[in-house]
């Protein structure tokens, strides 16, 4: 993390008690209602590049955790086309994905049906990403704490590395951001993922169109050989 960031986002992350329990939830649906009326022409010309690129099914619908780990149903943008090999499986995602996709992409346009999610409550507008629901039983305890919060479209962890930073990195960065959170910090990670999405910055990891998959933390994969070793001897 940056240290400006990081001295900058202290200064701007007290007193955020009562906007946590009663204010948060006012402010998701203030500025996504705001968001949705400014936005919904541009809405309406991305579904019709995907109606034209992809065909039917432009929304891509998946099971992620959200609050406390709870699953709910995530809407994002389809990018890829559901093209398949001759033995009938899907081809890799550099085929698939269309020109439409990928400039929705570079620029994290395919988030936008999340504010849907904003609008039922299921996600905030900043918070931890919501990753994958087989992520669950690979975290540490500490880890897992990120679900103590709603997910959001946008985090700390985005703005400071995204996905071109180590998993256990942006969970170091998810849990600052569960005990520091506040109004001044969340417009502060609004107008700075702005930046960052202009920039294209932190986009994917190296080889990998997102991100590698988490597979677990080194200190999960110690505590399992502890186990391991004890039910050997």
């Amino acid at each position: 993390m940056c240290e400006t960031d990081f001295f900058l986002a202290q200064s701007i992350s007290t007193g955020g008690k009562i906007y946590r329990r009663h204010l948060k939830r006012l402010f998701d649906l203030s500025a996504a209602i705001w968001a949705l009326l400014l936005i919904w022409p541009f809405l309406l010309l991305i579904h019709l590049l995907l109606r034209l690129s992809i065909g039917v099914s432009i929304i891509f619908r998946q099971e992620r955790p959200g609050f406390m780990g709870r699953p709910f149903t995530i809407y994002k943008y389809r990018t890829m086309t559901h093209e398949r090999d001759s033995s009938g499986r899907l081809l890799p995602d550099k085929d698939r994905i269309t020109r439409v996709g990928q400039f929705l992409r570079s620029f994290s346009l395919d988030e936008l049906p999340e504010i849907f999610n904003v609008l039922k409550g299921d996600m905030s507008l900043v918070g931890p990403r919501p990753l994958m629901m087989q992520y669950l039983g690979r975290y540490t305890p500490e880890q897992a704490r990120r679900h103590e919060v709603p997910p959001g479209i946008t985090g700390w962890a985005q703005i400071n590395g995204r996905n071109d930073i180590a998993w256990e990195e942006k969970f170091n960065l998810d849990v600052w951001y569960v005990d520091h959170q506040s109004f001044k910090l969340d417009i502060y990670i609004i107008a700075k993922t702005f930046w960052k999405v202009f920039r294209r910055e932190g986009i994917s990891h190296d080889g990998y169109a997102t991100a590698p998959e988490f597979m677990g933390s080194s200190l999960n994969a110690v505590r399992s050989n502890n186990r391991t070793e004890e039910n050997i001897t």
